[in-house]
Parts: C-alpha cells; sequence; structure tokens
C-alpha cells in the first residue's frame, strides 16, 4: 500500500509543477491554489509513505517519479524538446527508481 500512495505522491508533485508553471510566478489565481493544493496532498502522501518505507528509497522515488513526469508533461503539453540526450536521461531516472523499488526491503 505504502508503494501505491507513494506513486500518487509523486503524481500531484508532476501536477503542481505544471501548476505552478501556468500561475506565471503565482500572478495568476487558479493555477497558483492548484499549485498550493497538489503539494499539500503530495507532501502528505509522502509523509504517510514514509510510515513504511525507508527515507531514502521513498524520497528518490517521489522526487523520481516528479522529474520524469515533469519531463513528459513538458514534451507533451509544453512543446519543450525531446532530444535524444534529455530522453536518456529521462530513462536513467526510470532505471534508478525501478532499481530502488527492487532493492527496497518494504
Amino acid at each position: 500500500m505504502a508503494w501505491l500512495i507513494l506513486t500518487i505522491a509523486g503524481l500531484f508533485e508532476v501536477v503542481w509543477a505544471f501548476a505552478m508553471k501556468q500561475s506565471e510566478g503565482f500572478t495568476r489565481l487558479w493555477p497558483s491554489v492548484v499549485t498550493l493544493a497538489a503539494m499539500l496532498v503530495s507532501f502528505g502522501l509522502l509523509s504517510w509513505s514514509m510510515r513504511t518505507l525507508p527515507l531514502g528509497t521513498a524520497y528518490t522515488v517521489w522526487t523520481g517519479i516528479g522529474a520524469v513526469g515533469a519531463f513528459l508533461v513538458g514534451v507533451v503539453f509544453l512543446g519543450e524538446t525531446a532530444n535524444a540526450l534529455r530522453v536518456t536521461a529521462a530513462l536513467l531516472i526510470v532505471s534508478g527508481l525501478l532499481l530502488m523499488k527492487l532493492s527496497s526491503p518494504a
């Protein structure tokens, strides 16, 4: 259950990163509200998952989901480039996340 909660926390990290970009430096109300709400949910779920998962594993996976998710959102919705080097970097992050999962006792 902790892994599912952690995954959802990571997805909310992607939501708040995207909303923060849309808030234009917190100058737009609703994207700013979404950013803050998604941050609270993301941090709360991360905290919950840390009841069971080791700190290093939980935090690394959470930030990794956020990083790769934000990269994908940037490419798909914001027209950011997806060159070979950036895609390779994202794949390396995903590889690291899988290794963290496989090496975790929980």
